[in-house]
């Protein structure tokens, strides 16, 4: 039996045969944990990055390697760094840059899980933040002139879609020496490119738009300096916060059509804008794309001719009526993510809200009648049909 494990290298060659000249159009996905290597000057070569090599897959491994690569590129990052979440990918970034005593500066419109980070979790770590009105210029100019490390903001807010001028907010955080943070999430590099505009580091869930068919869950760090990857991508190792090879892979697949989904179902979510508010029973309809939008004018100037996929409304009836809404509209399913190739809804009074207190809500525009609609790109009379059955009530 002890022969059988002993592989001779003729052996060892037929286990892993040669592809010759050709090469795979898919990525393969490398599943391995652990990457043997030929002696220690090898090993110390690829640990101190001076070749290129992996050995162990929390420190990095070919398909986060090359997702990562792919998605700087798109970014226009010179690195990458994936996570295992888009909220570790928050963390890595946060951690990477702060340390005890420093002071963060952060929208008041962040996602749910955002909050609770920066106002309990880091607060543990001697790391407090300021909560500020990113569309208010001159307020987060007096909260960076208070001293922080980093800002904070989103592309587009969640739900409500409120956008912030990542350029003029970023000349803001450089002329305070503090660094610029952007969640791209829901604008996606198809539509929005934060390093373009001047951001320090851009971060993406992956879970979401760009992943595109709900089953994987990843995040993006990226940025130009090489200094801040350093720090990142040890956070990252150390803290454990590092992706896995699989949704890696299949996030790779995800990748080659975001602009085509991304085109697709923001054209699809402007008609439904326009579509809703001849609806019965909706009192409000919240999207860039449309005029009465507070930030429609920034909108049509920076996001590539498009408005985005996220579209909210509210019904009149609250939380009876949206729980009707669901019952009546199964062909929209509820999902308390977004980003899926075809059209889904979520509550975020119940859900990206669900621990931000109610008066916080109710001072952002969240009410439980609030629905988020994540569009998708399947035909628009379908989608129109569905919802119909869900207001119908």
């Amino acid at each position: 039996m002890a022969r059988e494990h002993d592989l001779s290298k003729e052996s060892r060659e037929n286990v892993r045969p040669e592809l010759g000249p050709t090469v795979p159009l898919s990525t393969p996905l490398y599943t391995a944990a652990v990457y043997s290597v030929p002696d220690l000057d090898v090993l110390d070569l690829v640990a101190d990055n001076k070749e290129p090599g992996f050995i162990y897959a929390r420190d990095g491994h070919p398909n986060a390697h090359e997702l990562a690569a792919r998605m700087a590129a798109i970014e226009s990052c010179a690195w990458g760094q994936m996570c295992g979440s888009g909220m570790s990918a928050i963390t890595a970034a946060i951690l990477g840059l702060v340390q005890s005593g420093d002071r963060i500066v952060a929208g008041n419109r962040l996602y749910g899980r955002t909050v609770q980070l920066l106002g309990t979790e880091l607060p543990k770590l001697g790391v407090n933040t300021t909560f500020v009105d990113a569309n208010d210029a001159d307020e987060v100019a007096r909260g960076l002139d208070a001293g922080a490390r980093l800002l904070l903001v989103e592309t587009l807010s969640n739900p409500l879609l409120r956008l912030t001028d990542v350029e003029r907010l970023a000349h803001l955080a450089h002329q305070r020496e503090a660094y610029i943070v952007v969640d791209n999430t829901f604008a996606t590099p198809a539509l929005f490119k934060p390093v373009d505009a001047g951001a320090d580091l851009v971060i993406e869930s992956l879970t979401k738009m760009i992943g595109g068919h709900s089953d994987v869950t990843l995040g993006f760090v990226g940025g130009h300096d090489r200094k801040l990857q350093k720090a990142i991508s040890q956070c990252a190792t150390i803290w454990g916060l590092s992706s896995s090879p699989f949704d890696c892979w299949l996030a790779l697949r995800g990748l080659e059509t975001l602009s085509l989904r991304v085109k697709a179902a923001s054209a699809n979510a402007l008609l439904l804008g326009d579509w809703l508010v001849e609806q019965p029973g909706v009192k409000r309809i919240v999207y860039p794309g449309l005029e009465d939008h507070p930030d429609h004018e920034l909108a049509k100037r920076t996001m590539s001719g498009a408005y985005g996929n996220m579209l909210a409304f509210e019904m009149a009836g609250g939380r009876e009526a949206v729980n009707r809404f669901m019952r009546e509209a199964p062909g929209i399913p509820f999902s308390p993510s977004l980003g899926h190739s075809s059209t889904t809804c979520s509550h975020p009074w119940t859900t990206s809200h669900r621990y931000v207190s109610s008066a916080d809500k109710k001072r952002q525009g969240i009410t439980e009648g609030l629905v988020r609609l994540s569009v998708g790109c399947e035909d628009i009379e379908t989608i129109k049909a569905e919802l119909s059955r869900g207001l119908a009530g």
